[in-house]
């Protein structure tokens, strides 16, 4: 499934590789988004605005490595919901990199094929939660992530930030960069878990975004309209 029709104002196609000469600085933030909800869309503004990004591609996970036999919601609604919800903001773009291909979502893989799509010059900031940072050794390919993207680690304001777990892989240098791309961000209170369970016993869900609540209803994949989800992610890759 492609990506959704472009207003006039953002680029038509996420395919498309920017003009000739142009490094396109393009944020990254991926997630299961099961569903999506306000508080993805507020840390993807905020970094656009923090980082000066072009756009940010919202990546729906196709098999979460950290979510080992989990019940989901269908890739495809997941993909729509992303596209509704950000359909009117145009620094924010859903993409369905992730979706096309069989198998774990190996970040790395998606990083080369983003910079493939994009053009080499590129600067991919890959949004991550600073929680995960000590776990980023025992991701695959790491070394070579680090060489694609600057993470952009997502933090409550104040917190400090251990690198340190880092600089034995990529060096000092990098691990002082990783530093250097903070994005501090007041706790929000959206939870998709809480969404699911709230549809689940058929209440109103808070901190889903409008636009995508009848579709969501509709579908019933989260057990509101009497139906639940059949989609079972599973998976071994590097993302925590």
């Amino acid at each position: 499934m492609g990506d959704p029709p472009a207003p006039a104002d953002r680029p038509e196609h996420t395919d498309d590789a920017p003009g000739a000469g142009h490094a396109a600085r393009i944020g990254w933030l991926g997630g299961s988004f099961d569903p999506i909800h306000e508080g993805h869309l507020s840390i993807a503004t905020l970094a656009a605005e923090r980082f000066g990004l072009e756009r940010v591609l919202l990546v729906p996970a196709a098999r979460p490595p950290h979510k080992l036999g989990v019940r989901q919601a269908p890739a495809e609604d997941r993909l729509r919901w992303v596209e509704q919800a950000v359909a009117d903001d145009p620094r924010l773009e859903a993409c369905d990199v992730e979706l096309r291909r069989d198998g774990p979502s190996y970040s790395v893989v998606t990083a080369r094929e983003l910079r493939e799509r994009f053009g080499p010059d590129t600067q991919l900031h890959y949004i991550i939660g600073a929680d995960t940072l000590a776990d980023l050794p025992n991701w695959y390919r790491i070394e070579e992530l680090c060489e694609l993207v600057t993470f952009c680690a997502v933090t409550r304001p104040g917190t400090p930030l251990d690198a340190g777990p880092m600089e034995a892989v990529v060096g000092s240098d990098a691990a002082a960069h990783i530093v250097e791309h903070l994005l501090e961000v007041d706790p929000h209170p959206a939870s998709s878990t809480a969404i699911r369970e709230a549809l689940g016993r058929g209440e109103a869900p808070q901190h889903l975004p409008a636009v995508i609540l009848e579709d969501v209803l509709a579908s019933g994949v989260y057990g509101a309209g009497g139906a639940s989800s059949s989609d079972v992610s599973g998976g071994s890759a590097d993302r925590p």
